[in-house]
């Protein structure tokens, strides 16, 4: 399929991204780079410099609301792709709400907590509905135990077991690998090959 094809199909979906954080920013502008049409970000939270290490964002946004931050930069990148804002701390309740127009899901928070209740939330509220997770992304190297795992509708980036701890903290390359291997995972959903 010829990029120009791959671009017309989706310039017509919608992508939904819980967390602006390492993985949420670097997979939303891989989204946009290959033109997905309508990114629905959402992130409570504001930039610091400790960020900078993985995260889509520079020196000068610091303060920043993240969400409002990487609309601003996916706009630069690529003026095509909607971006739509939501300023908030995701929650079993809004959930649904926020991301009701989404083809697909991209779960991308830190917090083991918050990743299980959007899995639990997104299944019981959009059972036919994809969502990419990214679980198991702090520390480097060991690249070989990356992988992708499909559940039913949830595929798993990463290598599900190296939890982000202050002795094990994410960095941009094992989280950028994983980030990309989610855009990639949404991809193939939305061209319809994953089976």
């Amino acid at each position: 399929m010829r990029f120009s094809q791959i671009k017309q199909i989706l310039k017509s979906k919608t992508v939904g991204i819980a967390g602006c954080g390492g993985l949420g920013s670097n997979c939303a502008v891989a989204l946009a780079r290959v033109g997905v049409g309508t990114i629905v970000i959402a992130d409570f939270d504001i930039i610091e410099e400790s960020n900078l290490n993985r995260q889509y964002y520079f020196w000068d946004q610091i303060g920043k609301p993240k969400a409002n931050t990487l609309k601003t930069n996916i706009e630069r990148i690529n003026p095509k792709t909607k971006v739509i804002v939501q300023n908030v701390f995701l929650t079993e309740e809004n959930v649904p709400e926020v991301f009701k127009n989404c083809d697909v899901i991209v779960e991308a928070f830190d917090k083991t907590d918050a990743k299980e209740m959007i899995i639990k939330t997104v299944i019981k509220t959009f059972p036919d509905k994809y969502l990419v997770c990214g679980i198991g992304i702090a520390g480097w190297g060991k690249n070989n135990e990356i992988k992708e795992q499909k559940y039913d509708k949830v595929i798993v980036c990463g290598d599900e077991k190296n939890e982000i701890s202050e002795n094990n903290p994410p960095l941009a390359p094992r989280v950028g690998i994983v980030s990309n291997m989610q855009a990639n995972a949404v991809l193939e959903i939305l061209l319809n090959e994953k089976k």
